[in-house]
C-alpha cells in the first residue's frame, strides 16, 4: 500500500501545484486586471464583421473560406514538423506516405487556387 502511494506520490504533487497556479494566475488576473472598457474593446466581434441582429442576413463567406483553408494548413504543419524531427530515423514507406499526404493537399491548394478560394477582391 505505502509502495502504490510512493509511486503516484509525484503525480499527486504536480497536480496539487497545478491547481494551486492556476487558481492563483485568476486570482491575480482578477486582481491585477485593468478595467478600462470603452465601446470598441467591449463590443462584440466575431468572425470579420460586426454582430448583426438578423440570421437571415447576407454576408461574405471569403472570411470563412480563408479560415477553414488556414487551419487546413495549420494541421498540415502540425503533421509535417513530427515527421521532419525524426527524418533520419523514418523508413521509406513513412517517405513516401508523407509525399502523398502532401500530394494530396497541393492538389487541393492548386484546386482552390484555380477556383478563385484564394481572390479577396
Amino acid at each position: 500500500m505505502h509502495e502504490l502511494l510512493r509511486e503516484y506520490l509525484p503525480i499527486l504533487i504536480f497536480l496539487g501545484l497545478a491547481i494551486v497556479l492556476g487558481i492563483v494566475l485568476v486570482l491575480s488576473a482578477v486582481v491585477f486586471a485593468v478595467r478600462n472598457p470603452d465601446p470598441e474593446k467591449v463590443s462584440a466581434y466575431e468572425c470579420g464583421f460586426n454582430a448583426f441582429d438578423d440570421a437571415r442576413m447576407k454576408f461574405d463567406v471569403r472570411f470563412y473560406l480563408v479560415s477553414i483553408l488556414f487551419i487546413i494548413f495549420d494541421l498540415e504543419v502540425a503533421f509535417l514538423f513530427p515527421w521532419a524531427v525524426s527524418f533520419g530515423q523514418i523508413s521509406m514507406t513513412a517517405f513516401w506516405s508523407m509525399m502523398a499526404f502532401l500530394g494530396v493537399l497541393t492538389v487541393g491548394f492548386i484546386y482552390e487556387w484555380k477556383k478563385g478560394a484564394l481572390e479577396w477582391a
